[in-house]
């Protein structure tokens, strides 16, 4: 694992970033912990690559408040923009 940054998925509506940073900390240093709300997905950042990898070896596929977690490595963010456009913007029927 190149990162520190840990993407948690499946979490319970009702979970708070502090019940996720609680979770997390029995695997390291927990710098950050972010739930986004009403989304049922999370962001951990651990104090070191090593640390991450534990969370995600001991953690994915545990349960937290009743469901089924999946930790993996959080991927960079996409850039604005990024999206590619098909057609290449005249409707999409090559006319001219």
């Amino acid at each position: 694992m190149t990162g520190s940054k840990l993407y948690v998925g499946n979490i319970s509506y009702d979970a708070t970033s502090e019940d996720l940073k609680e979770f997390f900390a029995t695997c390291g240093n927990v710098v950050e912990a972010i739930v986004i709300e009403r989304k049922g997905f999370g962001f951990v950042t651990m104090g070191s690559p090593e640390e991450a990898e534990k969370a995600k070896a001991e953690l994915n596929g545990k349960e937290l408040q009743g469901r089924t977690i999946k930790v993996d490595e959080a991927r960079p963010p996409r850039e604005k923009g990024s999206r590619k456009r098909f057609g290449g913007g005249r409707g999409g029927r090559g006319r001219f």
